[in-house]
């Protein structure tokens, strides 16, 4: 029987809650456990999909396909574990199923309420986590804060969970944020005090709170949270922001949270192995030499519409010993300036996106890296850039291009696959989830992974047209991953280039800071080996 802990969130949003569940699953699972996590969305959406990146940020993919909320990849990193589409539910899913069994006539003509139909509906698309993982803790956390009106059925669902599931296999966890008034230099509890009551009027009492800050909290602050908030003083949690986050799992277990977890809950659990985490923190922190990673895209606003890739970067270079440096370069931006931006750093990475605009100075950052050798990595979108950028090379015209961004072109070297023409429907129509990939030998991309197949996940709809892969493969172009049935291409790179290499898939999806994504450890090497004058370097990444 599997137990669950929840985890909400107050005062305001973007609060820590993703990093504060997958820190609680690391330090579970160093004790042996097996751990499962599952992230509840109230919004409308069925799911991010077709959300911009402005509205959302990055869309995480799971290996079964499912288009989720970033926070999965803070799951998957941190705990090493694999997860599927039931791990991320939102109101769209639960309202759009609850309405479909309505229509069916499942409900025999009763009246269809928010309780008990949708909160049974919520209830039982978290037990099937259980189900399906076999997991013995399932951690699970409540997207958006409590009092948001559409986060209400959640938090009646999850309140009914203990009375269903038992008082001894549920655990609450709140995570709020302390203010720090600077003229006063204290640390505000009010904000906390409300949320908790508000949590406690919906009938959740909060077993622990852990306290966000950017200031250290003192013993007499942590005593008035207790205190007002009805909670033991060893369950009130200092979480001040770190260096790094993943410093947090460590800063968790210090404060006694993985001993807190395994009383309360009466779990079987050992002793806590979190050695190698500590070494690779100690690492990431030491000052290391940096590498200087120029990612041009059209998001660059907006970093957490990178995440994955940001993060990937980072494992890639600590397993370099060395400190990436990401310099965001507005693809939109680049203008007769890009040679001069460009020439700063010492390798290009252009991320996954959709839509015309910015493309063109991303088939800059192509260019740039081709004629000049310096070390390229697209991904996704970032292989179509590569691909047009060097058929405008072969062929000498820039009528080549994408007929997702000039659907006349004379010269269409990605294309939509047959079976995607005259899809209407944009949510959940592309190639998603895992795909295999075999590696031509002999080529950079098998030498990075040292295996002749790998699995990878992709999110797109626009694929390398095969009626110009003759022409573009004599002109240098090599196919070095296909299908397994040769029709799609799935990575391409120059033959004449120290380290030019594209994917049509996602890797940094598949990276966590103990065991970096081989194409991401194959271009930081290249990229330390590049020598630039007079770089400008930006402000380190974590």
């Amino acid at each position: 029987m599997s137990k669950y802990i929840f985890v909400t969130g107050g005062v305001v949003s973007s609060v820590g809650k993703g990093i504060s569940v997958a820190s609680i699953g690391k330090i579970l699972k160093s004790r042996g456990m097996c751990v499962s996590v599952q992230k509840l969305d109230p919004y409308l959406n069925v799911d991010p999909g077709t959300m911009s990146p402005y509205q959302h940020g990055e869309v995480f993919v799971t290996q079964d396909g499912a288009e989720t909320d970033l926070d999965l990849g803070h799951y998957e990193r941190f705990i090493g574990v694999e997860l599927t589409q039931a791990s991320n539910v939102t109101s769209g899913q639960v309202y759009s199923s609850v309405i479909a069994q309505e229509r069916r006539g499942d409900f025999l003509g009763g009246t269809i309420q928010v309780v008990p139909h949708v909160t049974n509906e919520i209830k039982r698309r978290v037990r099937e986590v259980a189900e399906i993982s076999q997991a013995e803790l399932i951690i699970v956390e409540v997207g958006g804060t409590v009092g948001d009106i559409e986060g209400q059925p959640f938090l009646e669902a999850i309140r009914q969970m203990r009375k269903d599931e038992g008082r001894d296999n549920v655990l609450y966890i709140h995570v709020t944020f302390l203010p720090h008034i600077a003229a006063t230099d204290e640390l505000k509890t009010k904000p906390t005090q409300h949320s908790v009551n508000e949590l406690r009027r919906i009938g959740i009492q909060p077993d622990v709170i852990l306290c966000r800050s950017d200031k250290e909290i003192a013993e007499g602050i942590k005593d008035k949270i207790s205190l007002f908030c009805d909670v033991d003083k060893e369950a009130v949690i200092s979480l001040v922001t770190s260096e790094t986050i993943y410093e947090v799992p460590l800063l968790l277990e210090d404060a006694g949270l993985g001993e807190l977890i395994v009383s309360r809950l009466g779990l079987r659990a050992g002793k806590s192995n979190l050695e190698e985490w500590r070494d690779m923190v100690a690492r990431l922190k030491a000052p290391k030499e940096p590498v200087i990673i120029g990612l041009v895209g059209k998001y660059v606003g907006l970093q957490d519409a990178y995440y994955s890739v940001r993060e990937a970067l980072c494992h890639a270079a600590l397993a370099h010993n060395r400190e990436v440096k990401i310099e965001w370069l507005d693809s939109e931006e680049l203008d007769g300036m890009a040679d001069d931006k460009l020439g700063q750093v010492q390798g290009i990475i252009v991320p996954g996106g959709f839509g015309y605009r910015g493309i063109e100075g991303m088939i800059k950052g192509a260019k740039f890296a081709r004629e000049r050798k310096v070390p390229y990595l697209g991904l996704c979108l970032g292989m179509q850039i590569m691909v047009i950028e060097f058929g405008r090379h072969v062929f000498r015209t820039e009528k080549v291009n994408s007929t997702e961004f000039d659907a006349s072109s004379a010269y269409p070297v990605i294309d939509l696959l047959p079976e995607q023409h005259g899809i209407e429907q944009k949510g959940g129509t592309m190639r998603l989830g895992t795909y295999p990939c075999h590696l031509v030998e002999g080529t950079t991309a098998a030498r990075a992974y040292g295996t002749e197949v790998v699995y990878e996940r992709h999110r797109h709809r626009y694929e390398f047209n095969n009626h110009f892969r003759q022409p573009l493969e004599e002109a240098g172009l090599v196919p070095s991953g296909l299908s397994p049935d040769g029709r799609l291409v799935e990575i391409t790179e120059l033959r004449d280039h120290p380290w030019m290499l594209a994917c049509q898939f996602h890797p940094e999806f598949k990276s966590h800071p103990d065991s970096p994504h081989p194409l991401f450890l194959g271009f930081i090497g290249a990229a330390k080996e590049t020598l630039v004058e007079g770089a400008q370097t930006s402000l380190p990444l974590n």
